[in-house]
């Protein structure tokens, strides 16, 4: 069988919110803006039968594990950003999880919300490009299910096989001083900052991307269509300035409307970013 262009490995989840409920998940996220893109997508995961497979695109492939429960938070406003705290948690994913056919890869974003993607995965693909989102390996859960920022044991273990890491300043409150050795460590780093933009790191030297202008609706798993966008982008053209003005216009477009309903395609990424570069 032929490998999938972009896979994704993360739990997918639910999420709450208030009397709303409605399947995310970073995996999930970057997986649909990839086969927006135009990429043949998939996602390794495990879920509960209570997750609602049939709302997920049907051109994505779903590998998804049997487990007793769902990831699921329930999401609520507070001061600084949105707080979580989580009401359920699946198995966990490692390297004896992955379909053989997927070691050929060419592209692979490892996705964790909650610590379960294991480490070892970084190292489980033949000659792939492969990036990280850091958030769900920097949290820890209190007793009460509240997710709070937490260290990275794994970190010096991970970060020399993967090319590009995502995450955001709300991810890595108090850890400042690690995040500046991070971004050393590997070939490209992204830092966003939502409204405020986005820090590039390209081996190591720092530049800032400038914010699109929009209308937000929902932030829900812009940092996914972010990380996902500039993955495929990357890997297309080999220039990391155009990957993150990309990822910029996608990530902005995507909080224009609930869910991923406002994840573009390709043909909307285009005109926006050709807008973009047009309002510097």
């Amino acid at each position: 069988m032929t490998a999938p262009e972009f896979v994704a490995i993360g739990h997918v989840t639910l999420d709450h919110f208030g009397d709303l409920t409605r399947p995310g998940g970073a995996a999930l996220y970057a997986a649909i803006t990839a086969q927006r893109l135009g990429l043949s997508a998939a996602i390794l995961t495990s879920h509960a039968p209570d997750f609602p497979l049939d709302d997920i695109p049907t051109r994505i492939e779903i590998v998804g594990l049997d487990t007793e429960a769902t990831t699921a938070f329930e999401h609520r406003e507070a001061a600084g950003g949105r707080a979580l705290r989580v009401l359920g948690s699946a198995r966990p994913l490692g390297v004896a999880d992955l379909p053989a056919d997927w070691r050929e890869a060419p592209r692979v974003l490892l996705a964790p919300v909650l610590q379960e993607v294991d480490p070892a995965l970084v190292g489980a693909f033949a000659d792939a490009a492969v990036g990280a989102e850091l958030q769900g390996w920097l949290r820890v859960v209190d007793d009460d299910g509240s997710v709070t920022p937490g260290p990275w044991p794994a970190a010096k273990g991970v970060l020399d096989h993967l090319q590009a890491i995502f995450l955001s300043g709300h991810d890595v409150r108090g850890q400042e001083s690690q995040v500046t050795e991070w971004v050393q460590r590997v070939p490209l780093a992204v830092v966003t900052a939502g409204a405020g933009g986005a820090l590039l790191y390209v081996n190591g030297d720092r530049y800032e991307v400038r914010p699109r202008r929009t209308v937000e609706v929902d932030p829900t798993g812009a940092g996914d269509v972010f990380a996902a966008t500039f993955l495929v982008h990357f890997d297309r053209h080999g220039d990391p300035w155009e990957a993150a003005e990309a990822a910029t216009c996608a990530a902005s477009l995507s909080v224009e409307g609930p869910g991923w309903s406002t994840v573009p395609d390709a043909a909307t990424l285009a005109t926006t970013l050709k807008a973009y570069r047009a309002w510097a």
